[in-house]
This record gives C-alpha cells, structure tokens and sequence, in this order.
C-alpha cells in the first residue's frame, strides 16, 4: 500500500494544529507549528476564501487521513466498510481506524509516532497473539495480544519510545505490559476512547455529498 514520504511537518502546518507525526518533535521548540503556524507555501500567511460548508469537511477528513497516515483509496475502503457496520457511520470510521495494527502500536508505545509503528510492523518486529503480523492495516481483535518480538527488544528506537510514551498514557481499551514489551486488547476501542478533536460528522457529510 502506498503511503505519504514528503515531509511531514508541512502537514500539520496545512491543517494548523499538532497531528504529532514526528514523534518526540512535536513536543520540542523545533516543531514548525511553534516557529510558523501558518499553512505552508507562497502564499501561506494570506487568509484564503473557501467554502462554508465544503472548506471545513475536506479539511476535516485531510487532518483524518493524515493522522492515521492513510491515503485516500484506502480511507474511502474505510468509509465504505464502516457504513455497512451497524451504529453511526462517523464512529464506526473512527474505530476502524483505531484498530489498525500500527495504530496499536503506537497507542501501546512501542513507537513515538504512527509512521514509525508502521515501519517496525512492515519489518516483523512486531508479534500478534505469538505470530509475526507485516500488514500495518491488520484488524486487531477484542482479546488479542500484540508484542514486539522478543530479537527485536533491545532496539534503541523501542525502548526510546516505551520510556517517552509513559507522560502520554495509555488508551482504556488497552493494557500494557512494558516488562514483556506486550500489550493486550481488553476491548474493541469507542468513541469515548479516542481524544483526537475530530468531527467526524463533516466527513460523513463529505461523503454524502
């Protein structure tokens, strides 16, 4: 699957807001929403027209994909399978995105970024219920549990990231256990769970158009 390489900064510098794609940058005087929080390009700092209705859902569903680093093809799969779920369209998105494997990952801390917990899945250091899992986009299970591989726990980048992630804290639908660096799915995730400030109703909308 395809995914974004350009630099990331200039992302949340679009959407201008924090989407904490770098890791322990975000948190330092060197992230560029700090030094330039307006959008980035020639003509960044002019104020531009757009929609009233349109403008705000587009940007809405860009600062979702970006988030969870999913390009559009595969954030429309998303869309689609969640309105064929019983319940709300917008949370049933928000939840399958959730319940990505690098997403997991991330959440648990084995990583300080998403596009890092993709990176460590996509090379196989990364263990479903004992087995070796390479696919970011896996579908984690109620019960399930997710460790890091026990040749690849004396990684830097790992054990980096477990010590920065505990300010972070951990999701209520998962329990880490740093000792065995594993954590387990102790239910499937609900709105309520994600803290993200998104407004999933405007990419329903968008869709909807």
């Amino acid at each position: 699957m395809a995914r974004y390489t350009g630099p990331v900064c200039r992302l949340c510098r679009r959407e201008r807001m924090k989407l904490f794609l770098k890791g322990e940058r975000c948190f330092k005087e060197k992230c560029a929403i700090e030094r330039r929080g307006y959008p980035p390009g020639q003509h960044g700092q002019r104020r531009g027209r757009r929609s009233m209705n349109y403008g705000p859902q587009l940007r809405e569903k860009q600062k979702v994909k970006r988030i969870y680093g999913v390009l559009e093809q595969q954030f429309r799969k998303y869309f689609r399978q969640a309105e064929r779920h019983k319940g709300i369209t917008g949370e049933n998105l928000l939840i399958l995105l959730e319940r990505r494997l690098d997403n997991v990952v991330y959440s648990l801390g084995f990583a300080s970024s998403r596009s890092q917990a993709r990176q460590l899945v996509r090379h196989g250091h990364v263990q479903v219920e004992g087995r070796k899992v390479t696919v970011p986009s896996f579908q984690v299970r109620d019960g399930q549990v997710i460790g890091i591989r026990e040749a690849s726990r004396k990684n830097d980048f790992i054990r980096t990231a477990i010590e920065s992630a505990r300010g972070r804290g951990i999701p209520e639908w998962l329990v880490l256990d740093d000792e065995n660096y594993s954590g387990k799915v102790q239910s499937l995730p609900s709105r309520e769970d994600i803290k993200l400030p998104i407004q999933e109703q405007l990419i329903v909308e968008l869709y909807s158009r």
